[in-house]
Parts: C-alpha cells; sequence; structure tokens
C-alpha cells in the first residue's frame, strides 16, 4: 500500500510538475494479476484497482490498516470499468457489467474480484457501521442531465451511492459520462470545503488526456491525466477539468457530510 500525506494548499505555488503529480495524480492502479491500492490521508480515503486476469485476485489486508482484513472498519465502492467481471464477498458472487457500482459494507472479510478483461476501481473510507452490500446496474441510479453542449459540459451523471439511494457511512459515489463533443467535467467550477473527492477517468482514447484543475481557486495547477488515473482532490482544491475528447470518470467523495449539493461554486471571472 502507498501512502500518501495530507498536504496544504500554501504548499502548491511551490511545487514542480513532477511533484504535483506525485502528490495528487495515482498514474499505475490497474496492474495485470494484481490488486494495487493507495492510502491518502486527505480523509483517511484508500483508492485500488483490481485487474484479475486468468486467475482471481483477493483484496489485500495490508499492514498500514492494522486491521484484522481490509473491510474491518471500512466500507467501499467497486466500479466496474472494464470488461464484464464478477465479485465475490463473503460467498456471494455479484455479476458487474461495465459502469456497475457495488457497494459492501464494513464486517466483509472476504472479496476477491475475477474475469479477464475486468478492471475494477475500488473506492474506500472508514465506517462506523454497517449497511448492507448492494449491487447497482447501469442506469439504475439516479440520473441527472446537466450542462450544456454550447458550453461543452453535456453529461449523464449517475448518483448511486448517497442519501437518497446506496445507503452508506460517508461515501457519495457515481458516474459521470460526457456527451460526444463536450469536454468539460463541470463548470462553474467548486470546491468541498468538508469532503475530499477522488476521480477516475477511464473511457478516454489512448491519445487524449485530461487537463485537471488542482489547487485553490485562486492559484490554480493543472494535471494531465491518461485514461484510468486517479486525482487526489483536498476538501480546498477547486474541482474541474477539460479534455481533448470526451470521457467517463468516477466520482467518489468522503468526509463530514453525504449532502452531493455541499459545493461553492467558484464563477470562470475568479479562476487565476
Amino acid at each position: 500500500m502507498e501512502q500518501r500525506y495530507a498536504t496544504n494548499p500554501e504548499q502548491i505555488p511551490g511545487l514542480t510538475t513532477q511533484e504535483l503529480r506525485d502528490k495528487f495524480l495515482v498514474e499505475d492502479l490497474f496492474v495485470p494479476g494484481e490488486v494495487r491500492t493507495v492510502y491518502t490521508h486527505h480523509d483517511r480515503i484508500v483508492l485500488g484497482g483490481a485487474l484479475p486476469g486468468a486467475e482471481p485476485v483477493a483484496l489485500p489486508n495490508p499492514e498500514e490498516l492494522r486491521a484484522e482484513y481490509f473491510l474491518q472498519r471500512r466500507e467501499v465502492g467497486i466500479v466496474n470499468v472494464g470488461s464484464p467481471g464478477t465479485v465475490v464477498a463473503d460467498g456471494e458472487t455479484y455479476e458487474l457489467p461495465t459502469r456497475a457500482l457495488l457497494y459492501i459494507g464494513s464486517g466483509t472479510q472476504d472479496v476477491t474480484f475475477a474475469g479477464e478483461g475486468a478492471a475494477f476501481y475500488l473506492f474506500s473510507a472508514p465506517a462506523h457501521t454497517s449497511y448492507p452490500t448492494v449491487l447497482t446496474l447501469p442506469g439504475e441510479g439516479n440520473t441527472l442531465e446537466l450542462g450544456d453542449q454550447v458550453t461543452s459540459n453535456r453529461r449523464s451523471l449517475e448518483q448511486v451511492v448517497h442519501a437518497k439511494g446506496v445507503q452508506s457511512c460517508q461515501v457519495v459515489m457515481g458516474v459521470t459520462r460526457l456527451h460526444e463533443g463536450s469536454m468539460w467535467n463541470t463548470m462553474p467550477a467548486h470546491t468541498h470545503d468538508r469532503r475530499t473527492e477522488c476521480y477516475l477517468y477511464f473511457d478516454l482514447p489512448e491519445d487524449a488526456r485530461v487537463l485537471h484543475l488542482c489547487g485553490e481557486p485562486t492559484e490554480t495547477r493543472h494535471l494531465t491525466v491518461a485514461d484510468r488515473q486517479a486525482i487526489i482532490s483536498p476538501s480546498w482544491s477547486v474541482h474541474s477539468g477539460v479534455g481533448t475528447a470526451n470521457y467517463s470518470f468516477v466520482w467518489a467523495m468522503a468526509g463530514e457530510n453525504q449532502d452531493f449539493t455541499d459545493m461553492d461554486a467558484v464563477p470562470p471571472t475568479e479562476i487565476r
């Protein structure tokens, strides 16, 4: 398990491009035959990627968690961003087509991933109680149609784990798909002062990139992100990005509350 320590906005102006990438970009979550995990001290979130091959792979229990098993004191949301695959949780098998989201509550001891071509993205946060495991197929969540083609940000945002959907302790999670010809994932941009948000970009052509904005709204930098790479966005950082082609992304948050609308918008005229 890789560890990333918490940062503060005063550090941003002095960081080089590589230092920014080292702190906020996760480039290698998906490695064949492995489950990779990254622990960020921002709200103690764990990001993970499981890429099974001919043989299943198991969710490990990294020593850094000081737990009897990974989900002893945690919950996890899992999105399949590859070909159809299966997740087995304490003996129960769940079939995940592309874009399906499986929520697994704390107390589940054994989790394994299977399916050649499947690619499972994991977002985990501490949990104080256990909620039922729930599989949500693509289109079964609450879909919001947002943005406009005129402003290049027409997108379909599907809420899955949220206050009025799949229940969790603190995870809020879903999938957004940008329509053809749209590039901005959100505009106006915003911050979440009470939550850390992480993004996994996927369905991005091999030769395309997303320029993800980070930093305080008046002191922004950008990170160049490729397909199946993840961003750790602290509560004080602006949330926005634009691609060289349309794409999809998994968004997930954890922190003080689960109110999806608890955000502070930043007009384009105020971004520096």
